[in-house]
């Protein structure tokens, strides 16, 4: 063990926060997949970081103070000079006429108030505890514009592509973009941010710079500089700090240049359960009963961007253990799981979904990962691979879960053994969080509501929920983002249905007669408990079906 998870365990201990068997587990599990023992606790529930914080608060026998729930303004954080602030590790949290509270990772410093003294000389100073990631956070409000930052790096004439590159880089980390896009346009490129699924501008590059960044981002990709009007896909992985980075390459020519979209492989995705995903207690239980069963096939569908990689992988993690063979097959492969064998499509060498497939059931796995059902080929050997004694999950394209039947048999999957090897079917969208640091109810009229949504509620007034926006989410309103999702689980009712063949209509009549709530449902409960708006349920999953109820 670690000197790091050593001292998390002593104060874990010190403080009741934990018990010997949780963190004995906790140290096997950190030795298995190369990881901290706090992460195996944050994962299974056994403490959250506000306990954490807590824990090593006591331990330096000061207060804690939340920079996660209660992030300080820019002019705030900007009252301590960035070079002191970076080199303390402080952060102003709170202030009055007599007292400041400055908040450290380390209030063990000894030099800590003889400095803060000099700029705070009329005050009483408080030193509390917060998290080192929280404290890394807050340090954004140093950061200048892009447009400025990319104004500097052209005036010192240094290297020019690879630093606006980092620049961009640290940027998109720091504010949790899932991709970065570099538009171009008749005398510049735009650079956007998606962030919680929107896309917003982060800054623009000159065409006479662009063309730089264009070929250095190609040569690290491993992509060729000399084609300009081809599709070129590639990977990059950079490192940063003692983390390394995946980023995928995608470039398109466009009328005005070629398009880049940097997709950044998110690392939190490596610490999600089931139980983070925003299930209700019955559809998780659902889902671990099913992925309890010896064979048959868990379909996740969805667009591009709804999901299903971060659901699979949950649900993998749930059923990885030493006594059961994981075996996956994806393209790409996003997130490297310890203990699963992974294998990477590679149409090159004429490995395809279809062909890999047939290559793992020889090899005669527990549990099949198929990235995504592709194609006829890939549909079919999927469906026989359940059949006969193996786990299936995979990934689906269909816009919700009674039209992934039809498509199936579409794909000329025989209609029997669909209906002797599917066990579920889950549909999902991803809709934003309504910002707990500013969050606010709005009382209103039902007779003010969307037309095709005053059905949906009740009475003369609704309550509902909104963020005024803050700094902690940008003045967006949200912050996160968590998913809706519509169940249909394979019930002898529903094998009859998929029998004769049926429609999206006939099987989701009968799966909501089962009980299986629509993906507008299932996100109306989280607008009414104000998790999200329904200007937002709305945008992302509207009422479509004739009878949603």
């Amino acid at each position: 063990m670690n000197k790091e998870d050593s001292t998390v365990k002593r104060i874990l201990l010190a403080g009741n926060y934990s018990t010997e068997k949780d963190l004995k587990s906790a140290e096997q599990y950190a030795v298995r997949n190369k990881t901290s023992i706090v992460d195996y606790l944050l994962i299974k529930g056994l403490i959250t970081k506000d306990l954490l914080g807590q824990a090593f608060a006591e331990n330096y026998k000061v207060s804690y103070s939340d920079l996660n729930s209660y992030l300080p303004t820019r002019e705030q954080v900007q009252k301590i000079p960035e070079d002191i602030a970076k080199k303390l590790r402080v952060v102003l949290f709170q202030e009055n006429k007599d007292r400041v509270v400055i908040a450290t990772d380390d209030p063990s410093k000894k030099v800590l108030k003889e400095n803060l003294k000099k700029l705070f000389p009329k005050k009483e100073i408080a030193i509390t505890y917060s998290l080192s990631e929280d404290i890394d956070a807050t340090f954004v409000h140093y950061r200048k514009p892009l447009k400025t930052r990319f104004t500097q790096i052209i005036q010192k004439k240094g290297q020019i592509a690879p630093e606006i590159i980092t620049q961009i880089i640290d940027d998109s980390l720091i504010y949790h973009a899932s991709d970065v896009h570099f538009e171009p346009q008749e005398n510049e490129a735009v650079i956007r941010f998606r962030v919680d699924g929107v896309l917003q501008e982060a800054g623009r590059i000159s065409k006479e710079y662009y063309e730089n960044v264009l070929n250095r981002i190609k040569i690290q990709a491993n992509l060729r500089i000399d084609d300009h009007f081809s599709a070129q896909d590639g990977a990059i992985r950079i490192q940063k700090d003692d983390n390394s980075i995946d980023i995928r390459v995608s470039i398109v020519p466009t009328l005005d240049g070629e398009k880049i979209v940097l997709r950044i492989l998110s690392k939190y995705v490596k610490g999600f359960t089931l139980s983070d995903l925003g299930l209700l207690p019955a559809d998780k239980e659902t889902i671990t009963q099913a992925a309890h069963k010896p064979f048959g096939m868990i379909l996740v569908v969805g667009p591009t961007g709804s999901g299903k990689t971060t659901t699979l992988y949950s649900l993998l993690k749930t059923l990885n253990s030493p006594e059961v063979n994981v075996t996956t097959i994806e393209d790409p492969v996003e997130y490297k799981l310890a203990g699963t064998n992974q294998i990477q499509v590679n149409t090159k060498t004429g490995l395809t979904f279809a062909k890999g497939l047939r290559s793992i059931v020889r090899q005669d796995p527990d549990v099949i990962l198929v990235g995504e059902i592709r194609d006829e080929e890939t549909a079919e050997i999927s469906v026989n691979a359940a059949l006969t004694g193996h786990l299936l999950l995979s990934s689906f394209h269909a816009n919700d879960a009674s039209t992934a039947i039809p498509r199936l048999l579409d794909m000329a999957v025989e209609p029997f053994l669909l209906a002797s090897t599917l066990e579920l079917i889950i549909a999902q969208r991803l809709v934003r969080k309504i910002c707990e640091s500013c969050r606010v109810s709005i009382p209103t009229p039902t007779n003010k509501l969307p037309e095709n949504v005053k059905s949906f509620f009740s009475g003369d007034a609704v309550t509902l929920y909104k963020g005024k926006g803050c700094t902690a989410c940008n003045h967006t309103g949200y912050k996160g983002r968590t998913a809706i999702f519509e169940f249909i689980q394979i019930s002898p009712e529903l094998k009859n249905i998929v029998l004769q063949n049926p429609s999206s209509q006939q099987v989701w009549e009968v799966a909501r007669k089962m009980g299986s709530e629509s993906l507008f449902g299932d996100g109306l409960r989280k607008v009414k408990s104000g998790v999200t708006t329904l200007d937002e349920l709305m945008r992302v999953a509207p009422p479509i079906r004739m009878k949603e109820k």
